[in-house]
C-alpha cells in the first residue's frame, strides 16, 4: 500500500497537459480579493493617479487605434462595411508616406523600389533612413554616415578592432560573361590590367582584382577597379557537395565582374565592345548582360566577423574537412577517411582568395540549439580572410554549396551562379511570426491540437534556405532583409559610406572612387562635392566664410615641380604658361595659348597616369630611359635587395643625368604612397605634398627649431592656388623675397587624410614618380650609406594652413608587386 501511495503521489506532481484558465482563476479568486482589499485600504479607495505624476496620454480617446483602422481601411486590409468610401476616392486620398512605406515593405524578387525621379532605394532603405544621414549618389539613396557631423571615427575604429561592422553594398553590380574560355580570356586581356592567367583563378578556385580599362589596355584610360571570379568548371564530384572539379574543364565558361555603381554604364559598354570585337574576330557567341537587381552584397568586416557569420549562417550540408586540399591539388590526393565537419568551424582551413558557395538556412528560423551548434568556441579570435584588420589584408571568397532540405523551394539543386533563372524568395515575415507564436503557445501548453496546420503563404513558392557566397555575403536580392536584421541583431554595427572610407584608410587600402584620381568617377565625385561646398558657403555671411580652396586638386600644376630645376630664366614665362603656373603680377589675359593640347592641360583633369603594378612602373622607367632611377618595383626580395641597392654608392648621380634630359611635355606617372607624420601634424583630404629642401629636413630634426618649423606668409596661403574666372585653379608664384623663400613646389596631393582616433594614422597620396626619385637621390647623397632609409622625406601642408609639416612617404609598389586591392 505504501508503494501504491508513493506512485500516486509521483503521478499527481506532474504538470497537467492542459490548463483550464477559468478554473485556475476561480481557485485564486479569494487571494485576488484579499489583495484588492489591502490595496484599497492603503489608497483610501482612491485609485486615481496623482496629479503630479500624470502624463499627457490618449487613453481616454483611443485616437491611435482609430488612425490605424483608417489606414487599414484605405489600404483595403479590413472590411469597410456599408460606410466605405469608393475605391477610386480611397486610393486617391492615401498619403504619400503610407504609399511609400507599403511599397518599400514589398519584397520583390528582382529590382529596386524607385522614387519619382528614378532614384533606386536599397532593400534596407527604411532601416537606414531612421538611423543614418541619407544622400542621393550614383542613382541610389545611400547611407552617407551615422547622424551627426561625422566625428565618430574613434567609435568606428573600436567596433572594427573589437567587434564587427556590416555594410549594405547592394549598389555594386555583377556583369556576367558567358562563352568559350579562351575567348573570355582574350576579352579580359583587352580591358584589364593585370589580366591574370593563373590556373587557380581560371579554374574558379580563387578570385582576383584588376583595373578595368577602355579598349586597348594597358595604355587606355582606366575606368575602375573590379573584382572578377570564374564559375568552377565541372559538376560536383565524389558526393562532396560544393566542390567542383577543376581538371575536366568545359569549353563553355561563366564569369562575373563586380563593378561599382558609379561606373556601371561605362564599364558595361566597354565589356560589350570587347565581347563584340572578339565575336567579330572569331565568329563565336559571347553573352554579356548585367545582373543588376538580382544579386546583393553585404560586407562584413571586423575582428569578430567570422564569429558573427558562424552564429548567423547554418549550412544545410556538410563537407569533408580536407575539401580545400581537393581544390588546391587534385581529387586523388585527398584522404577518404576524413571526418565530416562544417566548413565554417575552422577559419584556418580557408585559404586566401578562396571561392566556396554555401546553401544556408533562413537565419530567422534558426533555433537556439542550432545557434549554439554553429557558434565559435569561447576565446576564439579568428576572423575572415577578408576582414581588413589583419596586416596581410587578404580577402576570402566562399563559393558554392547547394543541397536544400525537403520542401525548401523550387531551386533545391541550383546555386547562386544560376540566379538569372530565378531564386525562390524567403518565407514572409508574417508566416514566420505566426509559427513562432504557435510554438510559444505549445511550449506553454496552450496549444489547440484541433486547430490544424499553420497558415502558409498563397503566393509563389518560398524557400527556407538560400544560396550565398561569403566573399562579402553575396546573396539574392530578395533575401537581403532576412540576413540584414539577423546580422544587426547579433551585434554587428551598420556603417555607411563615410565609415567605410575610415576603415579603408585605417588599413591602408584605397577607397573607390576617392583614391582613384585617374578615373572619371573621381572627377564626377569631386565636382559634386565642390557644388555642395559652394552652396553651403553661400548660406554663411561673407565675413564668416572660410578660405576658398580647390575641392578637386589641380593635378596639372604638379608638372611644374619636375621642370623647376631645369628651367632657365629666358624660358621662365613659356614654362609658366605651358604648366598652368602664374605669377602674382600676371594678369588673366597673359595666359592665351594657341595650342589646344596645352590649353587642355590647364584644366583640373588628371594630367598623367597611375602605375598600379610593378610591370607598368618598370615599363614607364624603360620608356624614359630611367633604368638608373632609384625606384625598385622589380625587386623580388624586398628587404635584402632594397637594402643592398640603397647602400650601393656607384648608382648615385646616374639618375640625375636622366632627369635633366627629360622634357616637361611628357606624360606624368604617379604612384600611390603612404604618408606618416614625422613628429606632429594632421593631414586632411586635399593636403598638398611638396618637395622639401635639405635645410628643411635638418631644421625639423633639430629640436631647437621644432616649435616654429617652416612657415609661409598668410598672403601666400590665400594665393598659392588661385581660382580663375573660368573656374580653373592655377599655381601662383610669389614675387616678394619672403614668399619665394618659403615657396615649395607641389609634387602630389592627399586623397585620404588621417583618421581621428587612430593609434597609427596614415594618409594616402599620389605623387610623381620621377620627382620622388629626385628627392630620394638628394637625401641619400647627403647621408652615409648606413643612415639611409627607404622612406622619402616630403613636406605637407593643409591648404588653409601656413605651416609645413615633415612627413615620411612610403611607395606602395616597393613593398608589393600589385596595388589593385581596394574597398
Amino acid at each position: 500500500m505504501a508503494t501504491d501511495g508513493f506512485r500516486r503521489l509521483q503521478v499527481s506532481s506532474a504538470p497537467p497537459r492542459k490548463i483550464n484558465v477559468q478554473k485556475f482563476a476561480e481557485s485564486r479568486a479569494p487571494e485576488l480579493e484579499t489583495l484588492h482589499t489591502i490595496v484599497s485600504n492603503r489608497v483610501n479607495n482612491d485609485f486615481r493617479s496623482r496629479r503630479s505624476k500624470r502624463r499627457r496620454t490618449t487613453a481616454y480617446d483611443n485616437q491611435a487605434a482609430k488612425k490605424r483602422c483608417r489606414k487599414k481601411r484605405k489600404l483595403g486590409l479590413v472590411d469597410q462595411g456599408s460606410n466605405a468610401l469608393p475605391p477610386e476616392k480611397d486610393e486617391k486620398n492615401v498619403p504619400r508616406r503610407i504609399r511609400r512605406r507599403t511599397e518599400l515593405k514589398m519584397n520583390l524578387e528582382n529590382g529596386f523600389c524607385t522614387s519619382g525621379d528614378g532614384t533606386k532605394r536599397l532593400r534596407t532603405h527604411i532601416w537606414h533612413a531612421k538611423r543614418f544621414t541619407m544622400t542621393k549618389l550614383w542613382g541610389y539613396y545611400l547611407p552617407l554616415g551615422l547622424q551627426g557631423r561625422g566625428r565618430g571615427s574613434k567609435a568606428v575604429l573600436k567596433w572594427f578592432k573589437d567587434g564587427m561592422l556590416v555594410h549594405d553594398a547592394s549598389y555594386h553590380v555583377a556583369i556576367q560573361l558567358e562563352g568559350p574560355e579562351d575567348s573570355l580570356l582574350s576579352v579580359l586581356e583587352m580591358v584589364m590590367v593585370p589580366s591574370s592567367s593563373a590556373r587557380s583563378v581560371i579554374s574558379g578556385i580563387i578570385y582576383d582584382s584588376a583595373m578595368l580599362h577602355h579598349l586597348g589596355a594597358p595604355f587606355s584610360t582606366p575606368i575602375a577597379p573590379v573584382t572578377y571570379m570564374w564559375r568552377p568548371s565541372g559538376p560536383p564530384s565524389d558526393g562532396c557537395n560544393g566542390l567542383e572539379g577543376t581538371e575536366n574543364s568545359s569549353t563553355f565558361r561563366q564569369l562575373w565582374v563586380w563593378i561599382h555603381a558609379s561606373v556601371l554604364t561605362e564599364a558595361y559598354h566597354t565589356l560589350k565592345l570587347a565581347c563584340q570585337k572578339e565575336m567579330d574576330n572569331r565568329d563565336i557567341l559571347i553573352n554579356c548582360f548585367s545582373l543588376e537587381g538580382q544579386l546583393a552584397k553585404l560586407e562584413v568586416v571586423g575582428l569578430k566577423a567570422f564569429q558573427l557569420l558562424q552564429r548567423t549562417l547554418c549550412p544545410t550540408t556538410r563537407i569533408r574537412d580536407d575539401s580545400w586540399n581537393l581544390m588546391k591539388h587534385s581529387v586523388s590526393e585527398a584522404k577518404d577517411d576524413s571526418q565530416s565537419k562544417i566548413i565554417l568551424e575552422k577559419e584556418d582551413s580557408i585559404p586566401s582568395h578562396a571561392i566556396l558557395s554555401l546553401n544556408v538556412k533562413d537565419p530567422r528560423t534558426l533555433t537556439e540549439k542550432e545557434k549554439i551548434a554553429y557558434a565559435p568556441e569561447s576565446g576564439s579570435t579568428s576572423v575572415l580572410g577578408d576582414v581588413l584588420g589583419t596586416e596581410r589584408k587578404e580577402h576570402v571568397v566562399f563559393g558554392r554549396f547547394s543541397d536544400e532540405p525537403e520542401g525548401s523551394g523550387m531551386l533545391a539543386e541550383k546555386s547562386l551562379w544560376d540566379v538569372s533563372s530565378g531564386v525562390s524568395p524567403p518565407v514572409e515575415e508574417e508566416v514566420i511570426c505566426k509559427e513562432k507564436h504557435d510554438q510559444h503557445k505549445n511550449f506553454l501548453c496552450l496549444d489547440d491540437l484541433s486547430s490544424g496546420a499553420l497558415n502558409t503563404s498563397t503566393k509563389s513558392p518560398c524557400s527556407r534556405s538560400c544560396p550565398i557566397m561569403l566573399w562579402s555575403v553575396i546573396l539574392p536580392l530578395s533575401w537581403v532583409r532576412a540576413f540584414w536584421i539577423s546580422l544587426v541583431s547579433k551585434g554587428a554595427h551598420a556603417m555607411g559610406l563615410r565609415e567605410k572610407h575610415l576603415i579603408s584608410s585605417e588599413v591602408g587600402l584605397p577607397y573607390f572612387p576617392s583614391d582613384f584620381p585617374d578615373c572619371n568617377a573621381y572627377l564626377c565625385l569631386k565636382e559634386t562635392e565642390a557644388v555642395a561646398s559652394s552652396l553651403k558657403e553661400e548660406l554663411r555671411p561673407p565675413a564668416k566664410r572660410p578660405l576658398r580652396v580647390p575641392i578637386l586638386p589641380p593635378w596639372n600644376t604638379i608638372r611644374a615641380a619636375l621642370n623647376e630645376g631645369s628651367t632657365t630664366v629666358g624660358e621662365d614665362e613659356i614654362f609658366r604658361q605651358e604648366n598652368g603656373v602664374r605669377s602674382n603680377s600676371s594678369s588673366n589675359s597673359d595666359c592665351g595659348l594657341s595650342d589646344p593640347t596645352l590649353t587642355a592641360c590647364l584644366g583640373n583633369s588628371f594630367d598623367g597616369s597611375v602605375a598600379r603594378t610593378s610591370v607598368s612602373l618598370t615599363k614607364f622607367l624603360n620608356e624614359i630611359q630611367g633604368c638608373h632611377l632609384h625606384l625598385c618595383p622589380h625587386v623580388a626580395d624586398k628587404q635584402t635587395s632594397f637594402t643592398k641597392f640603397m647602400r650601393d654608392e656607384s648608382k648615385l648621380g646616374l639618375g640625375q643625368n636622366v632627369i635633366n634630359k627629360l622634357k616637361y611635355n611628357r606624360k606624368l606617372c604617379f604612384v600611390r604612397v603612404l604618408l606618416h607624420a614625422y613628429k606632429e601634424g594632421f593631414l586632411e583630404e586635399g593636403t598638398v605634398v611638396c618637395a622639401p629642401q635639405l635645410t628643411d629636413i635638418s631644421m625639423w630634426k633639430r629640436s631647437e627649431f621644432f616649435d616654429g618649423g617652416l612657415q609661409m606668409p598668410q598672403s601666400a596661403v590665400t594665393s598659392y592656388f588661385k581660382e580663375q574666372s573660368s573656374g580653373k585653379w592655377e599655381l601662383q608664384i610669389p614675387e616678394d623675397t619672403v614668399g619665394r623663400e618659403s615657396h615649395r613646389w607641389p609634387i602630389g596631393f592627399v586623397t585620404t587624410g588621417f583618421v581621428r582616433g587612430s593609434k597609427k594614422p596614415v594618409a594616402e597620396a599620389f605623387c610623381e614618380a620621377v620627382v620622388l626619385n629626385r628627392l630620394r637621390e638628394e637625401q641619400w647623397d647627403s647621408k652615409p650609406a648606413k643612415r639611409r632609409r627607404k622612406e622619402i622625406y616630403v613636406l605637407v601642408r593643409n591648404l588653409r594652413s601656413s605651416a609645413y609639416r615633415l612627413a615620411l612617404a612610403t611607395i606602395v609598389l616597393e613593398h608589393q608587386d600589385e596595388d589593385v586591392e581596394f574597398m
